[in-house]
């Protein structure tokens, strides 16, 4: 039997992205829609096996009806753009699926599927028709049937003739009786002003139309309903024409053009990546793509038998390899040395004994150039050995020349530059746990093409770092920064373990304690951790509000628990009992697996990661420590300096990417209000609220502070209401207000955007640059996420620049001053160090100024420091 299904596009649409939270891929583009869509879609082929399939599509605001009435669907918000740039990518999906798309200019995706569905009736066709719109309804028939989407996106409501009749009484072909009686305030379709659906319904199973209805307005019982149906009967006839779908209306396509081609897996696999959906991709069965690898060219090496002076010359290309991705532990396992008298490996147990080895190594007139010199310098540390001399570091170029491109490993980065003769790691060593030598030869060449290849790559990625202005950049932020890490690393941090074992036990019996609690208003004991366990006594036995269903039963998702927290106080419990887990399973048992042998943690600082410049922290992340509650904070009383009599010193930039926007955009009021030590936010405040700062309440300081920090992002009114509860139409107002408040900063946003159209890139105040290859695309997806990524990544990027200047700086001046405090630790905008107490008092003069100097701004930076005994107190 042959099967059409019918998929009302922008409905589908619509219900996904509200009904899931906004989601991300690594790029930053929205992709909650399309995963909505993604998940219904592989639903429907799943259980239906559909013969044939088309999605329907809306193709622009205006359509017949408005001609009828202009006023039609007028007061339908404006599709907010996190949404918007999503129908390009949907659009995508569809092709990679195979599945055919149609739209046709002047008509509505309804009139499409209303044609479509009776064309295949007459054709012999089942046909199923999927939306989240009741209107569709009306074309129900025995070979029809419309499945509309309830809470969720893939929990579908079946309509068949017989479940028209038990739901309204009605058949299918008078729901557009209905909507003409009661309209329909989504597509402000007016109806009859005083009718609802009981009503109508009433009405119509005496009456079977409205036109007969309005033939017999004396029968009806009532005189004031009599009075209404006559006033408007013009009305009533209006809106039963908008709420009819037209079913034979003009199409260029044909039924057998919906033929299921079926998905096109490399097509799939690769969006799936690009999106980031690896739930999808695991289904598929794995997540990388099938490539042809091309044969790597012949290289001639030698294996140095003996490691003396005569190997080694004034200028090296110099790579260190370790087996284990962490290099704190790892071992070194071999050298690659290239220079004027050739291309060597060096066994790891040769070289490390060899003091001509270590001579070398340690001479700073000797020049190295190397990749990634903060993990080589780490690995030889820990073999009492001193990498000093080096001024090209492959992985920093290369992450300066492009910060977008993905480093998976040294080939990986090889390539990005067209040199693709080095193999990536998995291949010879394998992956993973299952990492594991080969015989020496196989991987003595493959470390021996490393040192080739970054030979290779100086001079040309030199060239184009001096072609971009960026080589100060690279000499005296990158290099000199990745030496101070790599300090910052080997020193580690001081973990009380003791402490977070009571901290643990602590939050076990807290944990504990709220159990009880939830269970004694639930009324009975079940597993917490279980969503469907949770579901059923939220919404089954408590009776709560359903908000969204999934393929399992009702989501207990933390948006969803957010949302439902006023209305019982089990649901604040609940998300009590999931914070405190978390951090009982994450920070306190997942710290404790980290402590190294000298009771210190030894994060990798990740310097050639993050889009904007910023660090990031790994093994552990010490950047994402919560503290927005108490619990969170605690777990930084763990963090204590290493040594006896010494204290724990923090220094935080405050609102630094604030100031960089006032001095970016040149706005004298938002300069102004910097420079007079106001509270940025109570100003905000003031101006959007037009009131006196004594007047400003604790409500409008929140509005505000969400206002700024969300204009530094690019927020949307739509995503600007999300944050505050608020309406898009109070959200918008808020904006408009703040972008007259601070016109400047209105004028930076365009001119930027302007910019980046111009050259493809942005830079920072020290002229790091970020290429936005999307900012002309027609993707409107694309083109949106590039213009806000444009806007925003100046301030983002100038506010990681200053930090690691400041580090610099610091540095430097702790030498100079001849202190023994040590630099610990960088947190998003903060500084932790340890030091002697009788150091302090320095640091309380030294650091701010060096912080608050690092660069000149006209909005001037500003420095809060703490000190105690530890992490914790020193806020």
């Amino acid at each position: 039997m042959k099967k059409l299904i019918l998929i009302d596009g922008n409905s589908i649409a619509y219900r996904a992205f509200f009904a899931l939270p906004l989601l991300n891929n690594d790029k930053g583009i929205h992709t909650n829609a399309v995963y909505g869509f993604t998940m219904m879609l592989s639903k429907i082929l799943e259980e239906e096996k559909p013969t044939h399939i088309l999605v329907a599509f809306d193709a622009g605001k205006t359509t017949f009806r408005h001609e009828t009435y202009s006023e039609y669907k007028g007061t339908r918000q404006k599709t907010p753009p996190e949404l918007s740039e999503q129908f390009p990518l949907i659009r995508e999906l569809l092709d990679a699926h195979g599945i055919e798309r149609y739209e046709l200019e002047n008509y509505e995706a309804d009139d499409i599927i209303g044609t479509l569905s009776k064309k295949a009736e007459e054709e012999g066709f089942i046909v199923k028709v999927i939306s989240g719109d009741k209107d569709m309804t009306q074309l129900v028939s025995p070979k029809t049937t419309v499945m509309i989407t309830r809470k969720g996106i893939t929990d579908m409501e079946a309509y068949t003739p017989a479940h028209v009749e038990e739901k309204y009484g009605l058949t299918p072909h008078q729901i557009i009786d209905m909507k003409g009686l009661m309209g329909d305030s989504s597509d402000n379709i007016p109806g009859v002003p005083g009718i609802g659906e009981k009503t109508a319904i009433k009405l119509l199973k005496q009456f079977p139309t409205v036109e007969e209805l309005l033939d017999h307005i004396g029968e009806v019982s009532g005189k004031k309903l009599q009075e209404k149906l006559e006033a408007h009967k013009e009305q009533a006839l209006m809106s039963k024409a908008l709420a009819t779908i037209h079913r034979d209306i003009p199409l260029s396509i044909s039924i057998e053009q919906a033929a299921y081609r079926h998905a096109d897996p490399e097509k799939l696999r690769h969006l799936y990546q690009e999106l980031g959906f690896k739930s999808m991709l695991e289904k598929m069965g794995g997540d990388t793509l099938t490539e042809e690898k091309p044969a790597l060219e012949a290289i001639s090496f030698s294996i140095a038998e003996d490691i003396t002076d005569n190997l080694f010359a004034d200028v090296s290309s110099f790579y260190v390899e370790i087996l284990d991705e962490n290099y704190h532990t790892g071992e070194i396992i071999g050298f690659g040395l290239k220079n004027e008298k050739g291309l060597f490996f060096l066994r790891a147990e040769d070289a490390l004994s060899s003091e001509a080895f270590k001579k070398w190594v340690e001479d700073e007139s000797k020049i190295k150039h190397v990749y990634d010199a903060k993990r080589s310098i780490v690995a030889l540390r820990r073999y009492g050995m001193e990498l000093r001399g080096t001024d090209f570091d492959l992985l920093l170029v290369s992450y300066l020349l492009n910060p977008s491109d993905t480093v998976e490993d040294f080939a990986s980065v090889a390539k990005t530059h067209d040199y693709g003769n080095v193999e990536t790691d998995e291949a010879v060593y394998g992956k993973g746990a299952k990492r594991k030598l080969p015989e020496e030869k196989r991987y003595a060449e493959h470390i021996s093409r490393k040192a080739e290849a970054i030979d290779a790559l100086c001079e040309p990625c030199t060239k184009t770092l001096k072609d971009n202005g960026q080589l100060e950049l690279f000499e005296q932020l990158e290099l000199p920064l990745s030496l101070i890490l790599a300090d910052m690393e080997y020193t580690g941090v001081k973990v009380d373990t003791d402490r977070l074992k009571e901290m643990g036990a602590e939050f076990k019996l807290r944990l504990h304690e709220i159990e009880q609690r939830i269970y004694s208003m639930a009324g009975t004991e079940f597993n917490i951790n279980s969503p469907k366990q949770l579901g059923v006594i939220l919404f089954e036995k408590m009776g709560l509000p359903v908000i969204k269903k999934t393929k399992t039963g009702y989501s207990t998702s933390a948006d969803v628990l957010e949302k439902l927290e006023p209305a019982h106080e089990i649901v604040r419990e609940i998300l009590h009992y999931r914070q405190l887990g978390k951090l009982q399973s994450t920070y306190i048992e997942g710290l404790l697996k980290v402590v190294h042998q000298d009771g210190k943690v030894h994060t990798r600082f990740n310097q050639a990661l993050t889009q904007t410049g910023r660090l990031s922290s790994t093994d552990p992340n010490l950047q994402n420590i919560p503290i927005r509650m108490e619990e969170g904070r605690k777990i930084r009383q763990a963090f204590v300096p290493s040594e006896e009599g010494w204290l724990i010193f923090s220094s935080d930039y405050s609102q630094v990417e604030l100031r960089v926007l006032a001095h970016i955009s040149g706005d004298e009021k938002l300069i102004e209000a910097f420079r007079e030590g106001m509270d940025i936010h109570t100003k905000t405040a003031m101006e959007v609220f037009h009131v006196k700062a004594e007047e400003v309440t604790s409500e409008m300081r929140r509005q505000a502070k969400a206002v700024n920090f969300g204009i530094v992002y690019g927020i949307s009114d739509y995503g600007l209401s999300q944050n505050l509860g608020i309406t898009r139409k109070e959200a918008g107002e808020f904006i408009k207000r703040y972008f007259a408040s601070y016109p400047r900063v209105k004028e930076y946003m365009d001119e930027i955007v302007r910019e980046a159209k111009q050259k493809g890139y942005v830079s920072t105040l020290l002229k790091r640059r970020r290429y936005l290859p999307e900012i002309s695309s027609r993707n409107f997806n694309l083109r949106s996420f590039a213009e806000r990524t444009a806007m925003n990544t100046p301030i983002q990027g100038s506010a990681a620049d200053i930090i690691k200047k400041a580090m610099i700086d610091m540095a430097k001046r702790l030498k100079k001053e001849k202190l023994r405090a040590r630099l610990l630790l960088q947190v998003h905008d903060e500084l932790i160090f340890e030091a002697p107490e009788e150091e302090i008092e320095v640091l309380k003069e030294i650091v701010p100024e060096v912080m608050e100097h690092a660069v000149d701004l006209a909005a001037p930076l500003k420095v809060d420091s703490a000190y105690g005994p530890t992490w914790f107190d020193a806020k």
